[in-house]
C-alpha cells in the first residue's frame, strides 16, 4: 500500500477494518451519529481555543473518518462510494459558485467585488435547485442545539425579508455577550427552568409564526 495516494490508503484501510475488526464490522450508520457530533465539537473547540496546528490535523482527520466510514457503509449496500461524495461535492461547489465557475468547472473571467453580489448568485442557484422549498425554515435540523438553531432561523429570516423578532440593545463585545447569555442561564437555573429547552420552544413558535408566503424573494434556504 506504501504506493497509494493517501486518501487511497485510507479507503483500503477501513474496507479491511470493517471485514477483519468485530468493533468496526458492527458500526452503523446510527451508531455512528454520537462520534460525528463529538469529532465535530472537537475541532470548533481546537479552533475556537487557539490549539496547535498539530492537533487541529489530528482532529480534522476524525472527522474525516466518520466521512469515510459513512460512505463505505453505504458502499457495502450497494448505495454510492466516497468517489461518489467527492464527485456530487465538486459538483456542487461549481454549480453553487457560478461567480467563479463556468459550468463546465472552467474559471469565469471576472469575478464579483462584493461578498454581498455572491450571496445573491449563491441564494439564485439554491432556489433553482429546490423551487418546492417555500419555508424559509425548511432544512434547518430539528436536533441542532437551540441557540445554533435561533442564529440559523434568524439569519433565514433576515435574508427572506420576513419579520424579525424585537432585539434588545446588544452588548458592546462578544466577551460581554457571552457574559450575558451565561447570566441568562444561569437565571433559568436558579429558576428551575430548563434554558435550551425554552430557547428551542421559542425558536419553534417564531418559525411557527411565519408563514410561508410571507417570505420575500431573497429566501435562501441550505
Amino acid at each position: 500500500m506504501a504506493d497509494q495516494a493517501p486518501i487511497e490508503r485510507l479507503l483500503t484501510e477501513i474496507a479491511q477494518l470493517r471485514e477483519h475488526c468485530p468493533w468496526m464490522g458492527a458500526l452503523t450508520h446510527s451508531s455512528l451519529v454520537e462520534y460525528l457530533l463529538e469529532e465535530s465539537y472537537e475541532v470548533a473547540e481546537t479552533i475556537e481555543a487557539g490549539h496547535p496546528d498539530s492537533e487541529l490535523l489530528g482532529e480534522l482527520g476524525d472527522v474525516l473518518l466518520q466521512v469515510v466510514l459513512h460512505a463505505r457503509l453505504a458502499e457495502e449496500r450497494g448505495a454510492f462510494t466516497f468517489d461518489d461524495v467527492a464527485r456530487g461535492l465538486a459538483a456542487k461547489m461549481v454549480r453553487r459558485n457560478p461567480h467563479v465557475f463556468r459550468p463546465d468547472g472552467s474559471l469565469q473571467e471576472a469575478f464579483p467585488a462584493t461578498v454581498e453580489e455572491i450571496v445573491r448568485k449563491w441564494d439564485a442557484v439554491k432556489r433553482d435547485e429546490r423551487p418546492e422549498r417555500q419555508d424559509p425554515f425548511e432544512g434547518i435540523p430539528d436536533a441542532m442545539p437551540a441557540l445554533a438553531k435561533a442564529q440559523k432561523s434568524l439569519d433565514r429570516a433576515a435574508r427572506a425579508g420576513v419579520e424579525l423578532p424585537p432585539a434588545e440593545t446588544a452588548p458592546e463585545t462578544e466577551e460581554k455577550l457571552g457574559e450575558l447569555l451565561l447570566a441568562v442561564v444561569r437565571s433559568a437555573h436558579a429558576a428551575g427552568f430548563d434554558a435550551e429547552r425554552a430557547l428551542r420552544g421559542a425558536v419553534r413558535h417564531y418559525q411557527q409564526g411565519i408563514r410561508p408566503d410571507q417570505a420575500g424573494p431573497d429566501t435562501a434556504p441550505s
